[in-house]
């Protein structure tokens, strides 16, 4: 009996101690927008993190363009699927750098640094030069549907 219950402390303290996931991976998932107009889904390819348009509020079966890029042959394409976050790295606890952020509303991109804040809030820091010339956006990490 002494040695079950040994066994079953010594299992619990190690599923404690195991993150689920790893952390360069903590921010992989689905989060609404600061405005929750869209959300945006965050993944993997070839160790950087890239991030799409995977819902858009009232679309009302419309589909909306990307009619403020810069590159007008691009105009045409649906913000619906659109990368809008690309090419981070994580660079060290809950910082991930060296990527970009596409502002469909603006048509521009921006330098950016994601920092994760805490399991459910995400801070997208885009910037020209230095990421102290830029501005903020909280992303919520949706948990449930």
């Amino acid at each position: 009996m002494k040695i079950a219950i040994s066994l079953l402390l010594l299992l619990g303290k190690f599923w404690t101690n195991t993150p689920l996931v790893s952390e360069k991976d903590a921010i992989l998932g689905v989060w609404y927008t600061e405005d929750k107009l869209s959300k945006i889904q965050i993944y993997e390819t070839e160790g950087k993190y890239h991030g799409k348009v995977v819902w858009l509020k009232n679309q009302q079966g419309k589909s909306v363009l990307d009619a403020k890029n810069e590159n007008k042959s691009l105009r045409n394409k649906p913000i619906l699927g659109l990368i809008i976050l690309s090419d981070f790295v994580h660079e060290s606890k809950n910082v991930w750098t060296n990527g970009r952020v596409y502002d469909p509303e603006s048509g521009k991109s921006y330098a950016c640094r994601l920092t994760l804040k805490n399991n459910h809030t995400l801070d997208v820091r885009g910037y020209i030069g230095k990421p102290i010339f830029g501005k903020s956006v909280v992303f919520s990490r949706i948990t449930e549907e």
